[in-house]
């Protein structure tokens, strides 16, 4: 039987704050670059000089390998998929308030290029990939089967400072609609 990576299931354990993100808040974004979906090469410095959301996630599925056995019982570790196709509905509200939007994992840009072609996401995913930005700014980590990934969480940024960072983040298929309820009421009241 085949996952259903577009929903989730129910009663997925909630992440609970580990405090592993309290330092990211108001740092300089370091000159690191990425490789792009398009297979450009991104400066995070650069992109961030204009209000840019990062959203992080651990890894995609895809459609034809099932999910890893003890996926589910990971808290956040499930939603990346339903997380980036709500980015993906959400992006011309984020445009229309002129944010750009990047996905952020540590999967290969192979890797994410299939998913960027399967859900027809209009923005470009960036793999940290050697977890050159992972290192850089000790962002949270975990292991499952031999793999270390990212925790999943969001940065709004502008001017090349993390200014907001939303974390933990559950459910993830909630989370464009959060940031972009933040944005909204931030740039109302400014």
């Amino acid at each position: 039987m085949r996952d259903d990576f577009y929903s989730l299931p129910d009663n997925l354990p909630v992440p609970k704050d580990d405090g592993l993100c309290v330092h990211l808040e108001g740092l300089f974004l370091p000159n690191i670059e990425l490789r792009a979906t398009s297979n450009r090469i991104v400066n995070l410095v650069q992109i961030t000089q204009k209000q840019t959301v990062l959203f992080f996630y651990p890894r995609t599925g895809r459609p034809d390998e099932p999910s890893p056995v003890g996926w589910n019982e990971i808290p956040g570790a499930r939603g990346c998929t339903s997380q980036s196709c709500a980015y993906r509905d959400n992006y011309n509200s984020f445009q229309m308030l002129g944010i750009q939007v990047f996905g952020i994992s540590v999967q290969p840009t192979e890797f994410q290029q299939e998913l960027v072609q399967r859900i027809h996401l209009p923005f470009e995913l960036l793999s940290d990939v050697d977890f050159k930005l992972t290192e850089a700014l000790q962002l949270p980590t975990f292991e499952f089967c031999g793999m270390r990934l990212l925790k999943r969480m969001a940065w709004f940024c502008n001017k090349g400072k993390i200014e907001k960072v939303f974390y933990p983040i559950f459910p993830p298929d909630k989370n464009a609609f959060t940031v972009l309820e933040w944005i909204k009421s931030v740039q109302k009241s400014a």
